[in-house]
Parts: structure tokens; C-alpha cells; sequence
């Protein structure tokens, strides 16, 4: 291959770890490793689904999509990231943390019944599918919220809560802590009322169109990564502890959540 393509359809605030993954991984290959990281998220997907992206950083609702009713499967797992902190164990999980801001009223996501409410878009678990099963979970099967926008981003979504043009939004836990890493004064104007999960990560996925040796020496260097000095550098400034392996069966908890969160509705949109 001529060069490699790698690129994300994660928040904006995580790109670096794209463009640094690209750096690292070409100086490994010894082959050009491009970040795609110009087009609009839902372009780098279709580019990943054509096989034009050979790696790439995908939600793992979309990840069980794919694997589940496309044929023949045009992706496979490669490796999925482990975060720092506590909470997530030194595993390959996340949260969505229920965010409003600092001087509403809510305590609890019950409180925020009848309320206005941004979620990213309707492909994403962290933002989505996610509250629809905990809404179901809780017996709230329809019309929970008040009022319903889809914002476009978690970061959009902030920007609602912020803007008192929102009440309240399930934001993806590392991309919380990013955006608090990159903007410290945001922790006085909001809080965490809620934490739902833990659920898969997004995972790594490679098109099934690259060449097998190649997805099997990608796999090897996200992996390896943090028994490299140059590896171990990159996950420390993405907050990560290291890539760890996953299978398919993994995402399970995600086709489940799913399952049970079909035909419910969020709000009046």
C-alpha cells in the first residue's frame, strides 16, 4: 500500500489522538499513515464502509450495525481504548454522564422530566441509545422530556446547556473529561447529576478491505502500544492506559441496550 488512511468519527476534542496514532503508526509501518480528519465525521464513515479508510474510531452502536446486517461485514475490530480513572477499571468502558448546569434545580435525571433535552444524533449510544434504555429500564417509554433536540455533537450539546437553550444532555465520559481538561472553567458552570453505564468503548475497526496483514500488524501496534516509550507518550497525553483486545461478543451489552430501548421516545421533538 501506497499510504495508509486512518481516521475517527468520535468528538472534535479527541482528533489529536488521531493525528498522533497517524505519526506513530507510520513511523512503525514505515509506510504513510494519513489522518482523514477534513470531511464531516459521517463522510470519514462512508470513506470506512467503502474500504477508502482502512482505520478508524467508531461508536459501538454503529460498530454492532455494521456487524450485524451488513454482508458481507465490511469492518472488523481491531483493539478498543482503556481510560484513566477509577471508574473505568482498566477496562474497555465508558459512561454517559447526565450534564446540567450548575444553578438548575435537577438532582437526578427524574428531575428532568418534562424538560428540554439535547442528545448528538440518533446514531450515538452515549448520547442515545443509552437513555432510551434507561428510560425503558425505568418504565418511561414515551414523552419522557418535555422538549427534544438533536444538537449534531456532545460538544453542540454542552454549548445548549450553557446557553440555557437546554436543560440537560447525556455527554460521552471521555469526551467530558476532554473538554474539562481543555477548558477548566466549564467545571463551575455545570454538573454531573447522573451516570449511565458502563457500556463498550468505542472500538478501533478496521475495513475488512485492507489486507490481512495489515489488520493483523495494527491490531499487534495498538496493542503493543504501551510497551513502546513513543506508544506509552501518545496514550499518556490521550489519557489512556493502553488499547486492549476485544471481541465481537463484547458489544453484546450495547445489542442489548438496543434491543430494549426500540420504540422508545425521548420527547415532543
Amino acid at each position: 500500500m501506497n499510504t495508509i488512511k486512518i481516521s475517527t468519527c468520535m468528538a472534535p476534542n479527541m482528533d489529536f489522538v488521531c493525528r498522533e496514532l497517524a505519526g506513530y503508526l507510520s513511523m512503525r509501518l514505515s509506510i504513510p499513515v494519513e489522518a482523514r480528519l477534513d470531511i464531516p465525521w459521517q463522510e470519514r464513515e462512508r470513506l470506512l464502509d467503502e474500504g477508502q479508510i482502512d482505520l478508524c474510531w467508531i461508536c459501538g452502536l454503529p460498530y454492532v450495525r455494521k456487524a450485524d446486517h451488513v454482508r458481507p461485514r465490511r469492518v472488523e475490530l481491531v483493539a478498543a481504548p482503556v481510560m484513566e480513572g477509577v471508574r473505568y477499571q482498566n477496562r474497555p468502558i465508558y459512561f454517559s454522564d447526565v450534564v446540567v448546569r450548575r444553578d438548575s434545580p435537577f438532582q437526578t435525571l427524574e428531575d428532568l422530566k418534562g424538560a428540554a433535552w439535547a442528545y448528538n444524533e440518533p446514531c450515538s449510544h452515549s448520547g442515545y441509545n443509552v437513555v432510551r434504555y434507561t428510560l425503558a429500564q425505568r418504565g418511561e417509554t414515551a414523552g419522557f422530556f418535555g422538549r427534544v433536540i438533536e444538537a449534531g455533537a456532545h460538544q453542540i450539546s454542552l454549548q445548549m446547556i450553557l446557553r440555557r437553550q437546554v436543560d440537560g444532555a447525556a455527554i460521552d465520559s471521555s469526551v467530558l473529561e476532554q473538554e474539562l481538561r481543555d477548558d477548566p472553567a466549564l467545571g463551575s458552570q455545570i454538573r454531573v447529576i447522573d451516570t449511565l453505564g458502563p457500556s463498550p468503548i468505542p472500538p478501533w475497526v478496521a475495513a475488512r478491505a485492507a489486507p490481512a496483514g495489515l489488520r493483523h500488524q495494527l491490531r499487534g501496534l495498538l496493542l503493543g502500544m504501551q510497551a513502546d516509550p513513543a506508544g506509552q507518550a501518545i496514550l499518556a497525553r490521550a489519557h489512556l492506559v493502553r488499547f486492549a483486545a476485544v471481541a465481537d461478543s463484547d458489544y453484546d451489552a450495547i445489542r442489548e441496550m438496543a434491543r430494549l430501548a426500540e420504540g422508545v421516545e425521548l420527547g415532543n421533538r
